[in-house]
């Protein structure tokens, strides 16, 4: 069987040109900055290093090229955390406890996806708060295999899908705009492991979009991939969370954090491939290519016309409440609630001018 990815083709109203485009400009606009002197004081003198800080900063996953750990990595690696006075101490999760560790606070940030900072913050109230966006359309999408015969959401009728946990609320919205017939639809709960894919225990699954559709492809099986945001279903991706009360009695250190993530991540926006070897010794089990190809995806979902206005990291109170929306009319939210209290851009507003980060 073939190795080629092919991605499904159905016209959306972000194309992958129009995400490849967006990635060139954010490029020009990084490299224009990077040849901009460095930031003065009044006098003409360097501005000087903050006063010394330690965090501890938790991933929500293992070590890999998940951009909000990029971010994380490339600010460790290349200066910039101690530029910003921070020591940071990196961690990862293994078991999901990363939130846990959050609330009791013992670290200081971490990641979650911005569905679940909305689900926290429904149920049980979780005083946590998003302050920056990674991933501008959603981790998620559904996959089947080449030759299967399934070649559109129509084409799921008579078939079996497996989903991970629970029914996604994408899957819902997009069977619902496609006129699928969700009786003919044999849904099945698989955890985690796309090999019930190849294996033919299901015919579309639920999967993360930069990781599971190469997977398969190393495997030997070809794909093709349908993104709920091409069905215009409102999604988001990763985000970096922290206390409310953080954020509310120590919003020096949150800025300076995210100032210098944010650095990292125009970094690996400029740098791909330099980046890639960063990720290596931080994950150095993990195979090369397969980090480089998730970091790729990961990228190009982070751009689009947020990010071009308002810089890397960027998000509007209207994304917030048509992903609100959206969990409320398929009945993913435990309780209704403020979804304004989920995330704060008051950070993003302080380090960038525009599109350009503020640097040091």
């Amino acid at each position: 069987m073939t190795e080629h990815y092919k991605p499904h083709s159905r016209p959306s109203r972000r194309t992958k040109n129009d995400r490849s485009l967006r990635l060139v400009a954010m490029l020009l606009v990084a490299a224009l900055a990077a040849m901009l002197p460095a930031a003065c004081s009044g006098n003409g003198a360097a501005s000087p290093t903050p006063e010394p800080r330690e965090v501890v900063f938790m991933a929500g996953f293992k070590p890999q090229a998940n951009l909000p750990f990029v971010a994380v990595y490339v600010a460790q690696e290349n200066g910039y955390f101690a530029e910003q006075g921070l020591d940071v101490d990196i961690r990862h999760a293994s078991t999901g406890e990363h939130l846990k560790l959050l609330l009791s606070g013992d670290v200081h940030f971490t990641t979650a996806a911005a569905t679940s900072v909305l689900k926290r913050r429904s149920d049980p109230g979780a005083p946590i708060v998003a302050f920056a966006l990674f991933g501008q359309q959603g981790e998620q999408g559904y996959m089947a295999l080449v030759g299967s015969g399934i070649e559109e959401p129509a084409d799921w009728e008579g078939r079996t899908f497996g989903y991970k946990t629970s029914i996604p609320p994408d899957y819902l919205a997009m069977v619902e705009s496609e006129g699928v017939d969700r009786s003919k639809v044999q849904e099945v709960r698989v955890g985690f492991d796309p090999r019930v894919l190849t294996e033919g225990q299901v015919d579309v699954l639920a999967v993360f979009k930069s990781n599971e559709p190469d997977t398969v492809r190393r495997l030997g099986f070809d794909v093709t991939v349908w993104d709920p945001a091409d069905f215009g279903v409102p999604t988001m991706g990763l985000a970096y969370i922290t206390l409310t009360e953080t954020a509310e009695t120590d919003p020096n250190l949150v800025a300076r954090f995210l100032k210098a993530t944010m650095k990292g991540f125009n970094y690996a926006l400029e740098n791909p491939d330099e980046t890639v070897g960063i990720v290596m010794k931080f994950a150095p089990d993990e195979n090369r290519d397969h980090q480089a190809f998730m970091l790729r995806a990961e990228l190009e979902d982070a751009v689009g016309e947020v990010t071009d206005r308002d810089g890397l990291g960027a998000m509007t109170d209207a994304q917030w409440k048509a992903l609100y929306d959206h969990l409320i009319r398929y009945e993913a939210l435990p309780e209704p609630f403020d979804y304004r209290t989920a995330f704060t851009t008051r950070f993003m507003d302080e380090i960038y001018d525009g599109a350009s980060l503020n640097w040091p």
